[in-house]
Protein backbone atom coordinates (compact mmCIF):
# COMPACT_ATOMS: atom_id res chain seq x y z
CA UNK A 1 0.00 0.00 0.00
CA UNK A 2 1.51 3.28 -1.13
CA UNK A 3 -0.36 5.55 1.30
CA UNK A 4 -0.87 3.35 4.35
CA UNK A 5 -2.26 5.41 7.26
CA UNK A 6 -1.58 8.71 5.51
CA UNK A 7 -4.22 11.41 6.01
CA UNK A 8 -5.33 12.72 2.63
CA UNK A 9 -7.88 15.43 1.84
CA UNK A 10 -9.51 15.20 -1.59
CA UNK A 11 -11.41 18.31 -2.68
CA UNK A 12 -14.03 18.18 -5.42
CA UNK A 13 -15.20 14.62 -4.81
CA UNK A 14 -19.01 14.80 -4.71
CA UNK A 15 -19.69 13.44 -8.20
CA UNK A 16 -19.09 9.72 -8.68
CA UNK A 17 -17.79 10.54 -12.16
CA UNK A 18 -15.26 13.07 -10.91
CA UNK A 19 -11.49 12.93 -10.70
CA UNK A 20 -11.87 13.65 -7.00
CA UNK A 21 -14.06 10.61 -6.38
CA UNK A 22 -11.75 8.30 -8.36
CA UNK A 23 -8.79 9.65 -6.40
CA UNK A 24 -10.52 9.11 -3.07
CA UNK A 25 -11.34 5.54 -4.07
CA UNK A 26 -7.78 4.74 -5.14
CA UNK A 27 -6.28 6.38 -2.06
CA UNK A 28 -8.53 4.30 0.22
CA UNK A 29 -7.46 1.23 -1.74
CA UNK A 30 -3.85 2.12 -0.92
CA UNK A 31 -4.48 2.48 2.80
CA UNK A 32 -5.01 6.23 3.17
CA UNK A 33 -7.28 7.86 5.73
CA UNK A 34 -9.33 9.90 3.28
CA UNK A 35 -11.40 13.00 3.95
CA UNK A 36 -13.53 14.15 1.02
CA UNK A 37 -14.84 17.68 0.66
CA UNK A 38 -17.02 19.56 -1.78
CA UNK A 39 -19.34 22.55 -1.75
CA UNK A 40 -22.24 20.11 -2.25
CA UNK A 41 -21.09 17.59 0.37
CA UNK A 42 -23.76 16.42 2.82
CA UNK A 43 -24.65 13.21 4.66
CA UNK A 44 -26.39 11.68 1.65
CA UNK A 45 -23.55 12.49 -0.75
CA UNK A 46 -20.98 11.12 1.70
CA UNK A 47 -23.00 7.94 2.24
CA UNK A 48 -23.20 7.40 -1.52
CA UNK A 49 -19.45 7.89 -1.95
CA UNK A 50 -18.77 5.48 0.90
CA UNK A 51 -21.16 2.88 -0.51
CA UNK A 52 -19.57 3.06 -3.95
CA UNK A 53 -16.05 2.65 -2.58
CA UNK A 54 -17.09 -0.23 -0.33
CA UNK A 55 -18.77 -1.96 -3.26
CA UNK A 56 -15.68 -1.49 -5.40
CA UNK A 57 -13.29 -2.75 -2.73
CA UNK A 58 -15.68 -5.33 -1.24
CA UNK A 59 -14.98 -4.24 2.34
CA UNK A 60 -16.14 -1.74 4.95
CA UNK A 61 -14.21 1.53 5.19
CA UNK A 62 -13.98 4.61 7.36
CA UNK A 63 -14.55 7.76 5.33
CA UNK A 64 -15.17 11.30 6.49
CA UNK A 65 -16.57 14.17 4.48
CA UNK A 66 -17.21 17.87 5.04
CA UNK A 67 -18.95 20.63 3.13
CA UNK A 68 -16.60 23.44 2.18
CA UNK A 69 -16.89 26.46 -0.11
CA UNK A 70 -13.21 26.80 -0.97
CA UNK A 71 -13.70 30.35 -2.25
CA UNK A 72 -14.02 31.38 1.41
CA UNK A 73 -10.81 31.30 3.44
CA UNK A 74 -12.72 30.88 6.71
CA UNK A 75 -14.33 27.67 5.42
CA UNK A 76 -10.96 26.32 4.27
CA UNK A 77 -9.54 27.03 7.73
CA UNK A 78 -12.53 25.31 9.31
CA UNK A 79 -12.08 22.25 7.08
CA UNK A 80 -8.43 21.90 8.04
CA UNK A 81 -9.30 22.30 11.74
CA UNK A 82 -11.87 19.50 11.48
CA UNK A 83 -9.41 17.17 9.79
CA UNK A 84 -6.77 17.92 12.41
CA UNK A 85 -9.29 17.23 15.18
CA UNK A 86 -10.06 13.88 13.56
CA UNK A 87 -6.58 12.66 12.71
CA UNK A 88 -4.02 14.96 14.34
CA UNK A 89 -2.02 15.47 11.15
CA UNK A 90 -2.41 15.88 7.38
CA UNK A 91 -0.12 14.29 4.81
CA UNK A 92 -1.59 15.28 1.48
CA UNK A 93 -4.08 17.62 -0.17
CA UNK A 94 -5.45 16.83 -3.62
CA UNK A 95 -7.30 19.83 -4.99
CA UNK A 96 -9.50 18.71 -7.87
CA UNK A 97 -12.36 21.13 -7.19
CA UNK A 98 -13.22 23.40 -10.09
CA UNK A 99 -15.73 24.59 -12.65
CA UNK A 100 -15.55 25.06 -16.41
CA UNK A 101 -17.33 27.44 -18.77
CA UNK A 102 -16.81 28.02 -22.48
CA UNK A 103 -17.40 30.97 -24.78
CA UNK A 104 -15.62 33.82 -26.53
CA UNK A 105 -13.54 36.18 -24.42
CA UNK A 106 -15.73 39.04 -25.67
CA UNK A 107 -18.84 37.38 -24.22
CA UNK A 108 -17.52 36.75 -20.71
CA UNK A 109 -19.38 38.87 -18.18
CA UNK A 110 -17.94 40.20 -14.93
CA UNK A 111 -20.04 37.91 -12.72
CA UNK A 112 -18.95 34.79 -14.61
CA UNK A 113 -15.33 35.92 -14.52
CA UNK A 114 -15.53 36.43 -10.76
CA UNK A 115 -17.12 33.02 -10.21
CA UNK A 116 -14.44 31.28 -12.29
CA UNK A 117 -11.58 32.89 -10.39
CA UNK A 118 -13.27 32.55 -7.00
CA UNK A 119 -13.43 28.77 -7.34
CA UNK A 120 -10.58 27.76 -9.62
CA UNK A 121 -7.88 30.15 -8.43
CA UNK A 122 -8.87 31.87 -5.19
CA UNK A 123 -10.29 28.57 -3.95
CA UNK A 124 -7.08 26.73 -4.78
CA UNK A 125 -5.03 29.48 -3.14
CA UNK A 126 -7.10 29.50 0.06
CA UNK A 127 -7.15 25.73 0.38
CA UNK A 128 -3.39 25.52 -0.12
CA UNK A 129 -2.82 28.42 2.27
CA UNK A 130 -4.89 26.78 5.01
CA UNK A 131 -3.19 23.38 4.74
CA UNK A 132 0.27 24.94 4.46
CA UNK A 133 -0.17 26.42 7.92
CA UNK A 134 -0.25 22.82 9.18
CA UNK A 135 2.48 21.56 6.83
CA UNK A 136 4.89 24.27 8.01
CA UNK A 137 4.39 23.24 11.65
CA UNK A 138 4.81 19.56 10.74
CA UNK A 139 7.75 20.24 8.42
CA UNK A 140 6.27 17.92 5.83
CA UNK A 141 3.29 17.71 3.50
CA UNK A 142 2.27 17.24 -0.09
CA UNK A 143 -0.03 19.19 -2.41
CA UNK A 144 -1.41 17.95 -5.73
CA UNK A 145 -3.30 20.56 -7.74
CA UNK A 146 -5.42 19.52 -10.71
CA UNK A 147 -5.04 22.18 -13.39
CA UNK A 148 -5.84 21.72 -17.09
CA UNK A 149 -4.41 21.47 -20.58
CA UNK A 150 -6.22 24.77 -21.14
CA UNK A 151 -3.62 26.45 -18.93
CA UNK A 152 -0.85 25.31 -21.28
CA UNK A 153 -2.41 26.00 -24.66
CA UNK A 154 -4.88 28.80 -23.93
CA UNK A 155 -8.15 26.89 -23.88
CA UNK A 156 -9.37 25.59 -27.18
CA UNK A 157 -11.08 22.33 -26.16
CA UNK A 158 -13.77 22.90 -23.52
CA UNK A 159 -13.10 25.99 -21.40
CA UNK A 160 -12.96 29.63 -22.38
CA UNK A 161 -10.24 32.20 -21.74
CA UNK A 162 -11.33 32.79 -18.15
CA UNK A 163 -11.10 29.05 -17.44
CA UNK A 164 -7.66 28.85 -19.04
CA UNK A 165 -6.45 31.89 -17.09
CA UNK A 166 -7.71 30.53 -13.77
CA UNK A 167 -6.04 27.19 -14.36
CA UNK A 168 -2.85 28.92 -15.52
CA UNK A 169 -2.78 30.76 -12.23
CA UNK A 170 -2.98 27.42 -10.46
CA UNK A 171 0.20 26.29 -12.22
CA UNK A 172 2.07 29.39 -11.07
CA UNK A 173 0.69 29.02 -7.55
CA UNK A 174 1.90 25.43 -7.36
CA UNK A 175 5.41 26.33 -8.51
CA UNK A 176 5.53 29.18 -6.00
CA UNK A 177 4.59 26.82 -3.17
CA UNK A 178 7.22 24.30 -4.26
CA UNK A 179 9.92 26.96 -4.34
CA UNK A 180 8.99 28.67 -1.07
CA UNK A 181 8.41 25.60 1.10
CA UNK A 182 10.68 22.95 -0.39
CA UNK A 183 13.33 23.44 2.28
CA UNK A 184 10.81 22.15 4.82
CA UNK A 185 10.23 18.93 2.92
CA UNK A 186 6.90 20.18 1.53
CA UNK A 187 6.19 19.22 -2.07
CA UNK A 188 3.69 20.68 -4.55
CA UNK A 189 2.93 19.52 -8.07
CA UNK A 190 0.30 20.08 -10.74
CA UNK A 191 -1.48 17.80 -13.17
CA UNK A 192 -2.80 19.00 -16.52
CA UNK A 193 -5.50 16.64 -17.75
CA UNK A 194 -7.31 16.82 -21.07
CA UNK A 195 -10.45 15.04 -22.24
CA UNK A 196 -11.04 12.96 -19.16
CA UNK A 197 -14.47 11.28 -19.07
CA UNK A 198 -16.10 13.50 -16.43
CA UNK A 199 -19.25 15.65 -16.34
CA UNK A 200 -17.15 18.49 -17.78
CA UNK A 201 -17.43 16.93 -21.25
CA UNK A 202 -21.17 16.32 -21.08
CA UNK A 203 -22.00 19.55 -22.89
CA UNK A 204 -20.13 18.55 -26.03
CA UNK A 205 -22.07 17.28 -29.02
CA UNK A 206 -21.23 13.74 -30.19
CA UNK A 207 -19.73 15.23 -33.35
CA UNK A 208 -17.52 17.65 -31.40
CA UNK A 209 -16.44 14.92 -29.00
CA UNK A 210 -15.55 12.61 -31.90
CA UNK A 211 -13.50 15.31 -33.63
CA UNK A 212 -11.54 15.92 -30.43
CA UNK A 213 -10.83 12.24 -29.75
CA UNK A 214 -9.82 11.72 -33.39
CA UNK A 215 -7.05 14.28 -32.82
CA UNK A 216 -5.73 12.53 -29.70
CA UNK A 217 -2.78 10.22 -30.49
CA UNK A 218 -4.23 7.53 -28.19
CA UNK A 219 -7.61 7.95 -29.95
CA UNK A 220 -9.76 7.97 -26.81
CA UNK A 221 -10.68 9.94 -23.73
CA UNK A 222 -8.86 9.34 -20.50
CA UNK A 223 -10.50 7.79 -17.45
CA UNK A 224 -10.81 9.23 -13.98
CA UNK A 225 -8.96 6.14 -12.72
CA UNK A 226 -5.98 7.09 -14.88
CA UNK A 227 -6.02 10.60 -13.42
CA UNK A 228 -6.28 9.13 -9.93
CA UNK A 229 -3.21 7.02 -10.66
CA UNK A 230 -1.22 10.15 -11.39
CA UNK A 231 -2.48 11.72 -8.15
CA UNK A 232 -1.39 8.56 -6.33
CA UNK A 233 2.10 8.76 -7.83
CA UNK A 234 2.49 12.39 -6.77
CA UNK A 235 1.04 11.76 -3.30
CA UNK A 236 3.34 8.81 -2.61
CA UNK A 237 7.06 8.49 -1.99
CA UNK A 238 7.44 7.14 -5.52
CA UNK A 239 7.67 10.83 -6.48
CA UNK A 240 9.73 11.85 -3.46
CA UNK A 241 12.15 14.00 -5.50
CA UNK A 242 9.45 15.60 -7.65
CA UNK A 243 8.24 19.10 -6.79
CA UNK A 244 7.19 22.13 -8.81
CA UNK A 245 6.42 19.81 -11.73
CA UNK A 246 3.53 19.81 -14.17
CA UNK A 247 2.46 16.32 -15.21
CA UNK A 248 0.53 15.91 -18.46
CA UNK A 249 -2.31 13.40 -18.60
CA UNK A 250 -3.71 14.10 -22.05
CA UNK A 251 -3.22 11.06 -24.29
CA UNK A 252 -0.64 12.97 -26.31
CA UNK A 253 -2.98 15.86 -27.16
CA UNK A 254 -0.29 18.37 -26.20
CA UNK A 255 3.25 17.12 -26.68
CA UNK A 256 5.82 19.78 -25.90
Amino acid sequence: MLLKDQVCIVAGAASLRSIGYATAELFVEHGAKVVVTDVSMNEDVLANIKKQIETRLNKSINLYGFQCDISRKSECDDLISKVMALHGSIDCLVNSAGIVRSGSILDIQEAEMSLMFDINLKGAFFLCQSVLEIFVKQKYGNIVNVSSLAAQRGGGLVGGAHYAASKGGMLSLTKSIAREFGHLGIRANSICPAMIDTPMVDGLTPERLQSITDAIPLKRMGTTREMAGTCLFLASELSGFVTGATIDVNGGTHIH
